[in-house]
């Protein structure tokens, strides 16, 4: 993968995680309403992100598209899974640990894609990243921890929620606007909180889009990725298909780390 899509991806999925800017939807929509960061939002927002201790998984599936001619160029299905330590956190400061990958399958046959035209096709993979969310002056600060040494890196920010809800349904977003020298694109995040899950519905929910380079692999160019996702709390109950990718080609991200000590194990 080229370091421009590389260097996209980093910021991706560190901003999925971090949920830096985040906004509900009402009966009346104003945008100019904000709302402070309460302790239940807080609380409610995490619960969500991360789970009270367990491993969560979200499970996540997509498509891939040349832009602007809308060609399918590859489907995608991945994880992102993270437990909450409980012995690091507090009511105000939680520390999630995680890890994702997301495998390109054929838009045909839905077979893993491991090489095209000649080139090793590789997914989008993070062994680890260590994340905290705190609750400072109504706002939820965040900082992420990813990497190995000597390039360890630790980045950090934070954002203003604006909180609405529309008949017990809350939304949690995410834009994102990348302009670098050679490099532009679009990111949109929508975490969606159900008020329960019925009828099959499962209750915390992800959208995500995104416009900007296509892997070198697929041959470069514009496109259009966009994922849909939804939380799963066993292991057991991602898709078979999920399980077997897993199994065959990322066993590392089976489970999320278990503690900080596998994570200072990572990192050298």
């Amino acid at each position: 993968m080229n370091s421009k899509v590389q260097f996209s991806h980093l910021v991706k999925i560190i901003i999925a995680s971090l949920g830096l800017l985040a906004f509900s939807v009402a009966a009346t929509y104003n945008p100019a309403q904000a709302t402070p960061i309460t302790p239940q939002l807080f609380k409610q927002f995490v619960d969500m992100r991360i789970g009270t201790g367990e491993p969560i998984y979200w499970y996540c599936i997509g498509e891939v598209y040349e832009y602007p001619s809308g060609k399918l160029v590859a489907k995608v299905e991945g994880i992102d899974t993270a437990r909450l330590i409980k012995s690091e956190s507090t009511d105000t400061k939680k520390l999630q640990l995680s890890r994702k990958i997301f495998f390109y399958r054929d838009p045909v046959t839905n077979q893993l894609l491991r090489e095209i035209n000649g080139m090793k096709v590789e997914p989008i993979a993070y062994p680890y990243q260590q994340i905290t969310y705190e609750l400072r002056d109504a706002q939820m600060i965040n900082s992420v921890v990813q990497g190995k040494a000597p390039r360890i890196q630790k980045i950090e920010g934070g954002g203003k929620m604006i909180a609405r809800e529309l008949n017990g349904l809350v939304m949690f977003s995410a834009p994102l606007f990348l302009n670098f020298p050679g490099y532009q694109a679009f990111e949109n995040y929508d975490f969606l909180i159900q008020p329960s899950a019925t009828r099959g519905v499962p209750r915390y929910q992800l959208t995500w889009n995104r416009r900007g380079d296509l892997p070198k692999f697929f041959g470069g160019g514009d496109s259009v990725f966009q994922l849909a996702s939804y939380r799963i709390d066993k292991y057991q109950d991602l898709p078979k298909t999920m399980r077997e990718a897993l199994e065959s080609d990322g066993r590392l991200w089976m489970t999320p780390p278990a503690d900080l000590a596998e994570i200072a194990a990572l990192q050298k």
